[in-house]
């Protein structure tokens, strides 16, 4: 993996950042998304000299084009897309408004077209491996959330498809699909009550687990979850 170049959108915080870390540590160079330059180049900064950061907003398609190119620009290939930026809005279906909707599906159904559309032509180059962070509500449904299911569960279906799609110009493509994970996720701030939660370098490790997969197998779908329930 020493020297392949990712693009991680939604990368300065929470599960993006974790995946960060790790793919670092495996001599990966990254590029991170976020909807801030001053976020993206803090947590750059950060994680060390081979990453980099960017401002782009996943549900424009220009802004993602723009995020490409400059990955290119800055390591000159691109091996790996990992699209994982999204929110919530958490609402009975009476109280959910449009701009809710609207933003949950934007960011995370849409925003993943976007960013898949405008790397397809460098990851052919380089025969590269997509990961969209799907969840767990994409295949669970409960109150509150038919946005975030519905976007979910969008991503789901959306990756299994596009996987097959690909597969024919030699890219793979898997979708992760945590439980409960420590992050920033909705205003969360993490402490000590996480500690039994999935942690964001966890899913780092995931990812670089795929990645390192004998190239004729692919784990097109890995749902991921807390080993234990929370402690009472």
């Amino acid at each position: 993996m020493k020297n392949k170049v990712a693009l991680i959108t939604g990368g300065s915080k929470g599960i993006g950042y974790g995946i960060a870390q790790s793919l670092l540590a495996e001599g990966v160079q990254v590029m991170i998304t976020s909807r801030s330059q001053s976020s993206a180049d803090d947590a750059s900064q950060s994680l060390g000299e081979n990453a980099a950061g960017i401002e782009a907003d996943v549900r424009s398609r220009a802004s993602m084009d723009k995020a490409v190119a400059a990955t290119i620009e800055r390591f000159g290939q691109l091996d790996y897309v990992i699209a994982n930026a999204g929110l919530g809005h958490f609402a009975s279906i009476e109280d959910l408004t449009d701009e809710q909707w609207n933003e949950t599906i934007d960011t995370n159904l849409t925003g993943v077209f976007h960013t898949i559309r405008a790397s397809i032509d460098e990851l052919t180059k380089t025969e590269g491996y997509i990961i969209t962070i799907s969840s767990l509500a994409g295949t669970n449904f409960f109150p509150t959330a038919s946005a975030y299911n519905a976007s979910k569960f969008g991503v789901t279906g959306f990756t299994q498809a596009v996987m097959l799609d690909l597969r024919h110009k030699g890219i793979n493509v898997s979708t992760i699909m945590p439980g409960s994970v420590t992050s920033h996720f909705n205003g969360h701030t993490p402490d000590e009550k996480d500690a039994w939660k999935i942690q964001p370098e966890d899913i780092g490790e995931l990812v670089v687990d795929l990645f390192k997969m004998n190239p004729r197998v692919l784990p097109s779908k890995v749902e991921v979850r807390p080993a234990r329930p929370p402690q009472k």
